[in-house]
């Protein structure tokens, strides 16, 4: 059976133990940002959706935009689905009514509330797929690797999808002011701090991240995350 404590491997590569213990602990850094990542392709072939004189698509692309409450995830997602002409699909819609209820109280989520949410999204982003689309823009936090390693799995079940992860960090502060400022969502500004304290930034070994710092202008964040994705279908598609 498929357990997501064991690290899913990333182009055919496992954590070790010892870079696994890096991740559990964010140490002294106030921004979040991945171990040590770098942009590579994930596969010779991952290009999308032609954009601006960009390749046509090899294979569908899953782009899951992720990160604490507060960085932005819905609003760059949404840039990022205008923009390369791709359904977007919002990951707190899907989450049970039970989930909601906890989060709005500031209870924070156990694995046990996460796992059927994080299937539903993969299984979403999947149909879409299945039906037509040339790729899809999704977002959820999956703030630990075993959240995203549920992601992962979706390309075990077809072999043209290509995974892509857009992590968004900031400053703990910066992101509980944003959510401060927040009207009539049910996050607020005490769960940023809870998402914190399991966060697991993205590892070197997990080569299919992308990594945008969001404590500047959104703008800004808008501008730099277009300009990764644009600049991962350049090296795709020459690859």
């Amino acid at each position: 059976m498929l357990t997501y404590d064991n690290p899913v491997s990333v182009n055919g590569k496992h954590s070790s133990g010892a870079n696994m213990a890096a991740m559990t602990t964010m140490g002294p850094n106030p921004n979040p940002k991945p171990i040590n990542a770098t942009v590579v392709p994930v596969t010779p072939n991952n290009t999308i959706a032609k954009v601006n004189g960009h390749s046509a698509p090899k294979q569908h692309h899953i782009w899951l935009v992720t990160g604490p409450a507060g960085c932005g995830k819905s609003t760059v997602a949404k840039h990022l689905s205008t923009a390369l002409n791709l359904p977007y699909i919002e990951g707190d819609e899907f989450h049970p009514k039970a989930n909601i209820e906890k989060m709005a109280n500031g209870i924070p989520l156990t694995d046990a509330d996460r796992w059927d949410w994080l299937t539903a999204l993969r299984e979403e982003s999947l149909r879409q797929l299945a039906a037509g689309a040339e790729g899809v823009v999704l977002t959820c936090s999956a703030l630990k690797r075993k959240y995203r390693d549920v992601i992962r799995v979706a390309p075990y079940y077809s072999h043209d999808v290509v995974l892509h992860f857009i992590y968004l960090h900031a400053p703990e502060s910066v992101l509980q002011e944003r959510v401060g400022r927040r009207q009539g969502h049910y996050m607020g500004a005490n769960m940023v701090h809870s998402q914190f304290s399991i966060l697991e930034p993205p590892s070197a070994e997990e080569t299919d991240v992308i990594s945008v710092d969001v404590s500047g202008s959104m703008d800004e964040v808008l501008r730099e995350a277009l300009d990764k994705v644009l600049q991962k279908i350049d090296e795709t598609a020459s690859s």
